[in-house]
């Protein structure tokens, strides 16, 4: 089933070459009915996205990873977009006998005392719902942007991911930040606050701070690390292994 799956990616590129990416989300959701799904975290990129797929009736399903540890912010802005659209975004959750465990072993903030144990946090509340959300699903639309970490700068547009099986499909990888907001405004789209107080890439509450002046994109999430590439294992694309029990 992969490699059949794989071998579609060339046509998607071609079909893609240009038009506008509704036309694309449109092709792809009539290309692989009932198999195309969008993951949104509420950000100015996830709600541009959202905003094409719902204000063009395009038949793809929304979800979002509610990893129990989000800005209010965030859950305000997933209400009012709810609201806005009259849809109801599906969420999912960590497993809870997992969650329960790794809190009661390790601590509430166990993340803060090593990247083993933000990775191990990680998968729980949000690699291991992702995996429940694309199965038997044949298209990843994400919101990614290369703009917001130099390990995305070699992305391409459609991709493989081997860890979940799926075409990855980035619409607005190539954007940028003037463009995203251009589009929030031209269309009135709701998003989070927490973008107009300088945070640029918003997670989980314990894990993102606002960007200062001068500093990276991607400085705000997991600032106490002391790595180049902190990433969360979503958008890794190679089979993440499941933290120790």
């Amino acid at each position: 089933m992969s490699n059949m799956l794989q071998n579609y990616i060339p046509q998607l590129i071609h079909q893609s070459n240009g038009k506008g990416i509704a036309e694309t989300l449109a092709f792809i959701a009539q290309k692989f009915p009932g198999k195309a799904t969008f993951s949104s975290s509420f950000s100015y990129e996830d709600q541009v996205i959202t905003d094409l797929i719902l204000r063009n009736q395009i038949p793809v399903t929304i979800f979002t990873l509610d990893t129990g540890r989000l800005f209010m912010e965030t859950y305000s802005v997933w209400s009012s977009t709810n609201e806005r659209y009259q849809t109801h975004i599906q969420p999912f959750y960590p497993e809870n006998t997992r969650l329960e465990q790794f809190v009661a072993e390790k601590g509430p903030n166990a993340f803060y005392e090593s990247v083993d144990n933000r990775k191990s946090c990680c998968y729980i509340r949000k690699v291991e719902p992702l995996k429940r959300a694309l199965a038997g699903r044949s298209v990843w639309i994400t919101g990614l942007r290369a703009e917001h970490s130099a390990s995305r700068n070699e992305l391409q547009t459609f991709e493989w991911d081997e860890a979940n099986q799926v075409i990855k499909y980035h619409p607005i990888l190539h954007w940028s930040t003037e463009e995203v907001k251009k589009h929030i405004n031209e269309y009135n789209v709701p998003y989070n606050p927490l973008h107009d107080r300088g945070f640029v890439s918003i997670g989980c509450a314990p894990c993102t701070r606002a960007v200062r002046p001068g500093e990276d994109f991607r400085a705000g999430r997991w600032w106490w690390e002391d790595s180049s590439k902190k990433e969360c294992g979503l958008h890794e694309g190679i089979a993440v292994p499941e933290p120790a029990a």
